[in-house]
């Protein structure tokens, strides 16, 4: 498992040096958020030795169980990602250094409450539903600006970025730059999209982060 994961990773990072070259950008410019979500300790500790420091998991339970023992050892950045619960938002401010999942005015409201209360205030992502799919997680297009706009007088410099996740069967470019675009146009350094399927293209069209999962660890 270990040689397969490092092995893994490394074709990760040239495909991902290949796409920044051929966009005429810098690989250091690009984040490789490994997606860890579903995979054991064991797979995430293979990653690490690898030196591979930026995971993503998408259950704030899992991640609770999973990555304390490994920060003990390890310095390591953890992302929460997709569909955070209003009554989760206190744990996900406790163990997250990224939320990529800030996608509506309530959870907003939990997330401050839970800094105040915590202590600490991770970095966040505004997660845009660029495809107006009803079944996803993201804030809607036409509300994104608004959004945005109160999240930054809201967090301040904690608001990193926008977070996108493309609808399937679609070609994903348009959603890439739209997000590239709207980012920049509210002064967000931070642009997480693409995963296993369609990182290359994302870099392409202005990806900061990817959240790369199956190219790395394997199937679900």
């Amino acid at each position: 498992m270990t040689d397969s994961i490092t092995d893994n990773l490394r074709r990760v990072q040239d495909r991902i040096a290949g796409a920044a070259i051929a966009a005429g950008r810098q690989p250091e410019a690009i984040t490789l958020v490994a997606v860890s979500k579903t995979k054991p300790i064991g797979s995430v500790a293979a990653a690490l030795a690898a030196g591979q420091a930026v995971f993503g998991e998408n259950r704030v339970q899992e991640a609770a169980a999973k990555f304390p023992p490994l920060r003990a050892a390890h310095t390591l950045s953890l992302h929460l990602i997709g569909g955070l619960q209003t009554n989760k938002a206190r744990d996900a401010v406790r163990i997250a250094d990224v939320i990529e999942a800030l996608d509506r005015p309530r959870l907003a409201d939990a997330i401050a409450t839970a800094i105040a209360g915590e202590g600490r205030t991770p970095e966040l992502l505004i997660e845009v539903n660029t495809g107006s799919e009803p079944q996803k997680s993201g804030i809607a297009r036409d509300d994104a600006d608004g959004f945005i706009a109160d999240c930054k007088g809201r967090f301040g410099n904690a608001l990193k970025g926008l977070m996108c996740v493309p609808p399937q069967g679609q070609d994903p470019r348009p959603h890439f730059t739209w997000l590239a675009d709207r980012a920049a146009r509210h002064g967000l350094a931070t642009v997480s999209m693409g995963m296993s399927a369609d990182f290359e293209a994302a870099i392409a069209c202005g990806a900061t982060w990817v959240r790369v999962g199956s190219a790395i660890f394997g199937s679900r």
